[in-house]
């Protein structure tokens, strides 16, 4: 028989997914990480799968904790969360990302200092990378990196001594750079996310109405990484490009 000509399945509930080996260089705190951010409309969660180390995370309700991820574990955690993916020794996880194609839109935001942030040219200069891959790459995800840190020990000291103004203050700088990309990010969510939850809505309603005609188009798809070792924010980053979504600019 031959092979199916429909379009791909999107993964289940339409998520994105990605593999990160947390960077290892060290930051001015001594710790080797990633670059703390958060998203805006999107929940992640990390599935470790090798080595040792911690997601640290900033919120307005619990302040700052530290997370420890070993192979096994299970962490996720919602929309405001500030995060920073910590290395242990080895660690590798791999990432599940709600809404995909939001984060590839840029639905994240890095935890520079208030004066980058308040700047849309200078922010947008900070995060980007020059190039996907090289010795220009890494020297600007490490600078990008170093920065996102130099922000976040302002919040997390702030956090620690029980004040969340300046956590509440980053939330609205954040807010305000992502607020003019919102509009092309609905017609992603429509056609991913919520195009799968709609998609169960009409499977329960054939099924309770006994009518098995969608179980004729089931089908398997099967892909592969679309990039290894890109520099993400927590790490370097094996890319999928799955239906739906788009690669990824900022990436995890």
């Amino acid at each position: 028989m031959a092979a199916s000509s429909a379009m791909p399945a999107p993964l289940p509930g339409g998520v994105g997914m990605s593999h990160i080996s947390a960077y290892d260089w060290e930051a001015a705190d001594g710790v080797c990480g990633g670059s703390p951010h958060l998203h805006l409309a999107c929940t992640e969660a990390y599935v470790v799968t090798a080595g040792r180390g911690a997601v640290q995370t900033l919120t307005v309700a619990d302040g700052f904790s530290e997370t420890p991820l070993e192979p096994g574990a299970v962490v996720w955690f919602t929309p405001g969360t500030v995060h920073r993916m910590v290395q242990g020794g080895g660690l590798k996880v791999t990432v599940l990302m709600q809404n995909s194609g939001l984060p590839e839109a840029g639905d994240a935001v890095f935890t520079f200092p208030p004066e980058v942030l308040a700047d849309p040219g200078r922010y947008a200069a900070a995060a980007a990378l020059p190039a996907k891959e090289g010795p220009a790459a890494e020297v600007a995800a490490r600078r990008r990196r170093d920065l996102a840190i130099e922000g976040y020990l302002t919040l997390r000291a702030a956090a620690e001594k029980g004040d969340d103004a300046p956590l509440r203050a980053f939330h609205e700088a954040a807010v305000r750079i992502v607020a003019p990309k919102v509009e092309d990010w609905e017609p992603r969510w429509r056609d991913g996310a919520l195009a799968a939850a709609q998609r169960t809505g009409e499977q329960l309603t054939a099924l309770a109405a006994g009518d098995p005609a969608h179980l004729a188009d089931a089908r398997v798809t099967a892909t592969g990484p679309s990039r290894r070792g890109g520099y993400g924010m927590c790490g370097r980053r094996d890319e999928y490009e799955l239906p739906g979504a788009t690669l990824p600019y900022y990436g995890e």
